[in-house]
């Protein structure tokens, strides 16, 4: 793992398997590329998109034998900058971020087959810091909701507390659009 890179979220690393094998991924609000890295990795093509990437160009030259292409794009514009990408990703990874304009464009954006894997923050966690503007907590069952109301088919659901990286209430789902193109033996950890 790169020195300067968080670990990747175990939510992240538990559902990767069920991505189709060499799939293309988004990493939505790539952060510091943590996601992208660990995908590329997988044998992913990662598009990693954020409206900051000094941090992601740096690691992409650092591991530039691994396929990871950066876009800067204002994911919080006034229109969608990736409206033109509809079904292009076999997985959409979003971790940590939340703008509620756009989150119903998402499943777009998936292949049939396509895997979401998504996890941030959740109603609760004013109580261990930020964020706690309620514009940036999901509330209740609203990631299951959002599944729900688009038809995908969710494989996993979770709404908790969280100890580790920092204490944290997490709202966390895993679903597919469709029928996944490949099936893999999942390895839960426990």
């Amino acid at each position: 793992m790169h020195a300067s890179i968080a670990s990747p979220s175990e939510w992240v690393r538990r559902f990767c398997p069920l991505i189709a094998a060499g799939g293309r991924v988004l990493d939505l609000a790539a952060g510091s590329g943590r996601h992208s890295l660990h995908l590329a990795k997988l044998g992913f093509s990662v598009l990693a998109v954020d409206r900051d990437i000094a941090v992601l160009e740096a690691l992409a030259q650092s591991e530039s034998s691994l396929a990871i292409q950066i876009e800067q794009l204002d994911l919080e514009g006034s229109t969608w900058p990736l409206a033109d990408r509809t079904g292009l990703f076999d997985a959409v990874v979003a971790t940590n971020y939340l703008y509620r304009p756009y989150l119903d464009l998402l499943p777009d954006l998936l292949a049939e087959g396509g895997v979401l894997i998504y996890e941030t923050f959740a109603h609760g966690n004013a109580a261990f810091g930020k964020p706690s503007n309620p514009d940036f907590l999901l509330q209740t069952g609203e990631l299951l909701d959002f599944a729900m109301r688009h038809g995908l088919h969710v494989l996993a659901y979770s709404d908790l507390y969280q100890a580790q990286p920092k204490p944290a209430m997490v709202q966390s789902v895993c679903a597919v659009k469709g029928a996944l193109k490949e099936r893999h033996p999942l390895q839960f950890q426990g």
